[in-house]
């Protein structure tokens, strides 16, 4: 009994309170609000994915990147991966979650800062790629689905107030708005496109009918196209962008920096316990 005594005394004289309780329970909590935003976006976009399936209106836009549906999951699968990492490698102490919740932080910080240099630096060419994408994957999808067909009309009607990327006249790649179109939007453009009357009791929808043919009134839609209407909103709130950027930085770091001291601290506690000399009873 002298030896297991003794063991004893040494496994008491062993400092346990050299993992930092603050941290590890600072950690878990917030990555555990992350981990239920990521279960969140997947859930929404999962029930929109099932109601265009009721609905049968999934087409060959369901795999494309502007899909909002695919977007929210993607983003919702991300976000929830990280959050589970830090979520569970703090609340276990376990090293292996949390250097991967480090690399995967550090590598989102990293696209995070390469895409302020991209939307700064190299604004032309970003307008530029928008637009071409776009023309090609937007404005001749607009009502295949209907996702981001509300997501456009969000944008020119609520947000911008703009119609069409470049100018009103790119709904001309469209087929239900081309002028060689036998439909009644022929040579139109969305009721989105429309200044709103404030005196309409309701929402005028064939308001955008014929404004693009020739010698036809159209002073009552939006000329200007989105890009240009997002670069002036981007230069007018541009200090408060920066700022919303430069606190999900400093988040990220902060969360980096702890996950990293956690794991100092699991480390030295796990090679003081490794150094105890196994003793017989």
């Amino acid at each position: 009994m002298a030896g297991g005594n003794t063991l004893l005394r040494r496994l008491s004289r062993q400092d346990r309170s050299e993992v930092n309780n603050v941290v590890k329970y600072l950690l878990f909590g917030f990555n555990s609000f992350i981990w239920l935003i990521g279960v969140g976006l997947i859930c929404v976009g999962a029930w929109a994915a099932v109601q265009k399936n009721n609905i049968n209106n999934i087409t060959m836009l369901t795999n494309s990147i502007v899909d909002p549906v695919t977007l929210l999951i993607v983003s919702g699968v991300i976000i929830f991966i990280i959050g589970f990492f830090g979520c569970i490698g703090a609340l276990r102490e376990n090293i292996p979650l949390l250097i991967a919740y480090v690399v995967l932080l550090v590598i989102v910080l990293l696209l995070l800062v390469a895409l302020a240099i991209i939307a700064f630096a190299f604004k032309s060419w970003l307008k530029k790629l928008i637009v071409e994408t776009s023309l090609k994957d937007v404005i001749p999808k607009y009502r295949d689905d209907p996702d981001l067909k509300n997501l456009i009309d969000w944008v020119q009607e609520d947000w911008l107030h703009c119609c069409g990327l470049q100018d009103y006249n790119d709904w001309e790649l469209n087929i239900y708005f081309n002028c060689s179109s036998p439909g009644m939007d022929a040579c139109g453009v969305p009721y989105s496109c429309c200044i709103p009357d404030p005196n309409a009791a309701m929402i005028n929808l064939q308001c955008g009918q014929n404004k693009r043919r020739p010698n036809e009134p159209n002073s009552d839609i939006y000329k200007q196209g989105c890009i240009d209407a997002g670069d002036a909103w981007f230069n007018t709130y541009i200090i408060p962008i920066a700022g919303v950027v430069v606190g999900v930085a400093v988040l990220m770091i902060l969360g980096i920096c702890c996950s990293w001291n956690l794991v100092a601290d699991v480390k030295a506690q796990k090679a003081k316990w490794d150094k105890v000399p196994f003793e017989r009873f």
